[in-house]
């Protein structure tokens, strides 16, 4: 894309990624892309708010060249240190010599740690202003979300938020960047939700700080570095991370999540059975196989659904793996406080429930019941099955 000008003067200079299959070399994006959103700021003094991934610096740098000399370029501020925003920060230096980059205190020290750059640099505090002439900047720390060093970048006048990783979401942008243009925002902020599970979740706590330090400025566009611009409504995507931030200790929606593996279909035989109960409570229902389903997908149901249903086999005497993959993900997430419960068949030893029973201990989940069964499921076994699901269900309304 070529560069889009967000305000007079003012441009996203970003670049889409439809090539990376993962994200942070961890998170599926061989379907949605992502974009890596930067902007240009021309005034008396011209100024770079973020970078790009190092694999773009060529399409980064020829979209900045089109608006600006790189020698005329005065600063670059380094809301965030992650490679996918500074990835492009060598060669950059090398086409504007004369920029001061700036960043929080952390930042600049990864700065000297990550690429070594130590030269021509400055260090900013909360709530430092920058003046470009015309346009006022107004730096605000927001450690942890979700790097200690990340701030955002307010423009006073225009009153922009730079948000950086905040406010952000997976897909890339087919031809347009404003949220009124897309024709399907509910896909991006499904991928939003995806995002926040994915990135910040684990920093919940700092999500509604930061919200709460940018309370105070009003905000006409809300410009994060992955997803859309938001103009028309920038008040909607902080009002989802706001809710979103707050089931980390609050309950999350009604409904319940189920997670299932199989290895020969014992399991995925009373899975029926459970279901059936489940749908019976009508409460929101979602199903994923943990063998083929990656966490990624499975994060935002969890997140946002107060019951969990485990249903898996014992493998060699513990869980069957890739359901302790997900449940791990989980807990390095902080999926705490659901209403829980869990069965499974096991062959010649038990072993998966004494797993299970130790996420939910360490994530504070209320164990409703919890049940192993040697074989396939008996009509005892069943009953019990159904018993647990539909009190996870009915509770979780």
């Amino acid at each position: 894309m070529r560069p889009i000008e967000i305000r007079p003067n003012i441009y996203w200079v970003g670049v889409n990624d439809r090539s990376s299959e993962l994200f942070e070399g961890l998170w599926p994006i061989q379907n949605q892309g992502v974009t890596y959103n930067a902007y240009l700021i021309k005034d008396e003094k011209n100024a770079l708010i973020d970078l790009s991934k190092e694999a773009f610096t060529d399409d980064f740098i020829a979209q900045l060249e089109s608006l600006v000399g790189l020698e005329n370029l005065n600063y670059v501020i380094t809301n965030h240190m992650e490679p996918d925003h500074t990835g492009a920060l060598l060669r950059l230096r090398e086409c504007a010599p004369n920029a001061v980059f700036l960043g929080m205190g952390k930042a600049v020290a990864m700065m000297k740690d990550f690429y070594g750059l130590v030269d021509n640099v400055a260090v900013l505090k909360h709530e430092d202003t920058l003046s470009l002439g015309k346009n006022t900047l107004k730096f605000l720390f927001t450690p942890l979300v979700h790097w200690p060093e990340t701030m955002m970048t307010y423009m006073v006048e225009e009153k922009i938020l730079f948000s950086c990783d905040a406010f952000g979401s997976y897909g890339c942008l087919d031809g347009f960047l404003f949220d009124d243009e897309a024709s399907d925002r509910d896909y991006f902020e499904r991928e939003a939700l995806r995002y926040f599970t994915n990135i910040v979740a684990a920093f919940s706590r700092n999500v509604l700080m930061a919200i709460d330090k940018v309370s105070p400025y009003p905000i006409e566009i809300l410009a994060p570095s992955h997803g859309l611009v938001w103009r028309k409504e920038p008040e909607r995507i902080i009002s989802l991370y706001k809710k979103w931030a707050a089931m980390a200790t609050e309950p999350a929606e009604p409904g319940v999540t189920v997670l299932y593996g199989s290895m020969y279909r014992n399991t995925e035989r009373a899975l029926d059975f459970a279901l059936q109960a489940v749908a019976e409570q009508g409460v929101p229902l979602e199903v994923f196989n943990v063998a083929v389903t990656d966490p990624s997908f499975i994060l935002p149901s969890l997140w946002t659904k107060r019951g969990l249903l485990v249903a898996c086999p014992t493998y060699e005497r513990a869980m069957f793996p890739l359901m302790v993959h997900a449940l791990n993900i989980a807990e390095i997430k902080g999926v705490r406080n659901k209403i829980a419960g869990y069965f499974g068949s096991y062959a010649w030893s038990g072993g998966a429930k004494a797993v299970f029973e130790e996420f939910a201990a360490k994530l504070n989940w209320d164990v409703v019941g919890a049940l192993e069964f040697i074989g396939s499921a008996k009509e005892a076994d069943i009953q019990q099955i159904q018993a647990i699901s539909r009190q996870i269900a009915g509770r979780s309304k």
